[in-house]
């Protein structure tokens, strides 16, 4: 076991984590920036983001209305100011990325080719075919192999935040101090001490916490898991963002997504007698916010029996279809769905989480020394309910900030100040004969997850969910303290913690309000 020190320590690769690194890097080319990541550098919730990026772009088009569209999809709890601040320095997040070589398809008078999306009154969805996010991870690890104090750290997974607790010598001071991560090194089974002056999580989503998601299967909340553990603030855990389309295909994780951008381009959404439904839920029609979407495919499910419904592309002109959507016609094909004469199964499936760890407007979480960026963060941008493809503006321009914050030394740590650390203790633990009990309880998670804790909720069934997350927990402790750590115990561990948290704080809200819908308070009033 080693001991390692750095300047500042990203946890994660995808937008988030690359940007504050290119940023830091780039302007203190003196200090060292570790990203270590669980999986290969390229694997991240960024890679799947299918739709685009919100900016204003077009001179039609005006920061008010993004504004107001963004307050409007988060049922006005989002915060004006970070909205405000979000939407305004759009524009001159998309031209930092264009100047890093980023490509936005574009029309044919060579302008970008802006798409529109659910929630969005106009067109401002910069995008690149329906890969937007694998495009925008590209860019941004070509910048970090241009930058020799990045050091890309792939296969380091995080076990927890080193922490005033974890201190030989203990401090009586009121306020929490992060001082850096125990890191699991995958090739060498050893866990490390890594040290910094300042630690970054940016560490995704927690989709894994339910059996249907479009979240990749690294997507197990451990950023957030580990800031809870660290006593970090965590908000908002009950808003969680079913996405209206993914592919139906029973029993694949991740499910497989048809982006927001397919109702944009004009599908619609049919139930199995041909009816477009949601024209009787919302004037939107098929462009109504994800929240009602995907609680108005949910209830004609479970009024018709149906286990799908469709998505129906057939009047769409099939080759600007293919242009734009070249992914996801293939894997329909790939499927025998031709979707110029057939309809697309889709079904809701767990995609973002609107709460996490909360930050400031700099990204600074209630720890000292410790930022959150990206999903794993609470900023107040999304409030109950995300505008489509404002994620990864998110993680831009709340990168940019806590890269700044770094930048001008807002962190009072030296790296030589750093109190004496103990290192990861194994003792008494040894290696599991067996796996069995930890795919058995992460799929027991995922499935009281997916049936009580889903679109739709009630104190009954959050009630049950409690109950059994509590003798998981227990059990999970206990292989957790005898075992030799590996990656799959230690996300059974941080999913049980996300599912504890998103569960207790549902039971806290009293008021539907966007993604938080609960049967028992369709009488209360606000």
């Amino acid at each position: 076991m080693s001991i390692f020190k750095t300047d500042i320590l990203v946890l994660g690769s995808g937008v988030a984590g690359l940007s504050i690194a290119i940023k830091t890097a780039a302007t203190l080319p003196e200090k060292t920036i570790l990203v270590a990541t669980k999986a290969h550098e390229s694997e991240s919730n960024t890679k799947y983001a299918q739709g685009g990026i919100a900016a204003v772009w077009d001179k039609l088009d005006t920061f008010e209305d993004h504004i107001k569209d963004t307050m409007v999809a988060g049922d006005y709890l989002s915060d004006p100011k970070v909205v405000k601040m979000v939407v305004e320095e759009a524009p001159d997040c998309m031209r930092q990325l264009i100047s890093w070589g980023t490509d936005f398809d574009q029309n044919v008078a060579g302008e970008i080719d802006l798409g529109k999306e659910g929630g969005h009154s106009t067109n401002r969805i910069l995008h690149y075919k329906d890969v937007t996010g694998y495009e925008l991870e590209k860019t941004l690890l070509e910048q970090v192999d241009n930058l020799p104090n990045i050091q890309l750290l792939p296969y380091h997974f995080a076990i927890d935040l080193i922490t005033d607790h974890h201190l030989t010598e203990k401090t009586d001071k009121d306020e929490i101090s992060c001082y850096g991560a125990y890191i699991l090194n995958q090739k060498t089974n050893k866990i490390d001490t890594y040290l910094a002056t300042s630690v970054v999580l940016a560490t995704g989503g927690i989709g894994q916490v339910y059996a249907a998601t479009t979240n990749p299967v690294i997507a197990t909340g451990d950023g957030i898991a580990m800031a809870y553990r660290a006593k970090a603030r965590i908000t908002d855990m009950e808003f969680v963002q079913f996405h209206p389309t993914s592919l139906y295909q029973p029993g694949e994780s991740p499910s497989f997504l048809i982006s927001e951008a397919v109702r944009g381009f004009g599908a619609y959404l049919r139930n199995k007698a041909g009816e477009r439904f949601m024209l009787k839920i919302d004037e939107r029609g098929e462009l109504a916010p994800r929240d009602i979407v995907s609680r108005a495919i949910n209830t004609e499910l479970i009024f018709t029996g149906d286990p799908h419904v469709f998505l129906d592309c057939t009047h769409l002109d099939m080759s600007e279809f293919i242009k734009h959507f070249p992914n996801i016609y293939e894997k329909c094909k790939s499927l025998g769905i031709d979707p110029g004469s057939q309809f697309i199964p889709v079904v809701p499936a767990a995609h973002y989480l609107m709460g996490g760890i909360e930050v400031d407007m700099n990204g600074y979480s209630s720890v000292i020394n410790l930022f959150a960026c990206g999903e794993c963060s609470r900023t107040g941008l999304h409030g109950a309910n995300r505008l489509a493809s404002n994620s990864l503006l998110e993680a831009l321009v709340f990168g940019n900030k806590i890269a700044e914050e770094i930048i001008h030394k807002r962190s009072h740590l030296k790296l030589d100040s750093i109190p004496e650390i103990p290192e990861w203790d194994e003792e008494g633990t040894m290696v599991p004969k067996e796996n069995v009990l930890i795919s058995h309880n992460r799929k027991t998670i995922q499935n009281i997850m997916s049936d009580l804790v889903a679109i739709v909720r009630s104190n009954e069934r959050l009630e049950k969910a409690m109950d059994h997350l509590n003798y998981l927990y227990q059990d999970t402790e206990k292989a957790y303290e005898k075992s030799k750590l590996s990656p799959q115990i230690c996300e059974l561990r941080n999913l049980n913690a996300i599912a504890y948290l998103i569960v207790n704080q549902s039971m806290h809200r009293k008021e539907n309000k966007g993604a938080f819908f609960s049967l028992d308070n369709i009488d209360v009033k606000p």
